[in-house]
């Protein structure tokens, strides 16, 4: 049985899952508040409780399910579940590895955390224009929400800027949240590629450094990397003639 979650802010949908579910939970109950809520929102958040008492899903219930899913692949935000360790919840860390967006698990103790974290701001992407250089700040874990955020002033601040110079500030980045927030962040690459003469990337951990050393073969800037540690450095390297 599944039961609606009514007490979510807008633009948050939530179900309850209990003893067996049926195609028919998911036909009559599901489906319709999620296609309204993107209707209505475009993209949306939700909360998926699983209570102890969970049976199982019949198989027409997890075709439902799994079409859901694919008919709105990117109308999604972000999801909180919330499942006791066992089957399911290894189940949904495998899931939360293809989802578009980010999906976090959370403990039957948890689930105000879960709310919580459906309500808060993730990461952030901070832009500034100095002179010709153009900072760069990916702050925290980035979604794909942070890109669309950025994408009209980060098309302005290039259009002022002959020959910009990039300095990507990687000290406070934690990663994408989901594949479609890297899918974002490639694609800003690959329409701005052209434009800067010369990128320093700033990084803390050693993945950082790797990922944006494999990015920049598909730059045509001169691109380095600099730790942390010699973020001045850096700055004289962006700046210098």
């Amino acid at each position: 049985m599944i039961e609606l979650i009514h007490d979510l802010p807008a633009g948050t949908v939530g179900f309850s899952c209990r003893g067996q579910i049926s195609g028919d939970d998911m036909q009559q109950l599901v489906v319709p508040a999620v296609e309204q809520a993107i209707a209505e929102f475009d993209q949306i958040k939700c909360l998926v409780v699983f209570e102890p008492s969970l049976e199982g899903f019949s198989l027409e219930a997890a075709w439902d399910d799994a079409n859901l899913g694919l008919r709105h692949w990117d109308g999604f935000e972000r999801m909180a579940v919330v499942a006791d360790p066992g089957w399911l919840h290894h189940g949904m860390r495998a899931l939360a590895m293809l989802m578009p967006c980010p999906l976090k698990l959370f403990t039957s103790s948890e689930t105000d955390s879960a709310r919580r974290w459906l309500s808060e701001d993730l990461g952030t992407i901070h832009l500034e224009l100095q002179g010709e250089v153009l900072t760069v700040g990916l702050i925290g874990q980035v979604d794909r929400q942070a890109y669309a955020r950025i994408n009209d002033d980060l098309a302005n601040l290039f259009s002022h800027v002959e020959q910009p110079r990039v300095l990507l500030d990687l000290r406070q980045f934690e990663g994408w949240r989901g594949l479609q927030a890297l899918r974002q962040h490639l694609a800003l690459i690959r329409d701005y590629r052209h434009r800067p003469v010369r990128v320093a990337v700033v990084y803390a951990k050693p993945w950082q450094q790797l990922a944006q050393r494999l990015i920049a073969q598909f730059v045509g800037a001169d691109t380095r990397t600099f730790s942390s540690d010699d973020l001045l450095a850096a700055q004289e390297w962006i700046c210098a003639d």
